[in-house]
């Protein structure tokens, strides 16, 4: 099974990150209807997008440091 690249966590990340945010907003302004399993998913997304992220910078950073 091959890797993600950093640039491609990040980039996962971020969409995520972004779909936990728009979700609630979706919901507030009565488009979708609020749900319990659309909350925790909303949730989730933004908890592991935040955490996908974070660990595609690290992993960039060890892989440019090693680079000098």
């Amino acid at each position: 099974m091959r890797r993600l690249s950093p640039g491609w966590m990040i980039g996962i990340g971020f969409l995520l990150v972004l779909a936990g945010a728009v979700i609630p907003w979706l919901i507030v302004l009565q488009v979708i209807p609020s749900t319990w399993a659309l909350n925790f998913l909303s949730f989730g997304a933004s908890m592991v997008g935040l955490m996908l992220g974070v660990a595609g910078t690290a992993y960039l950073v060890r892989l440019r440091k090693g680079k000098e």
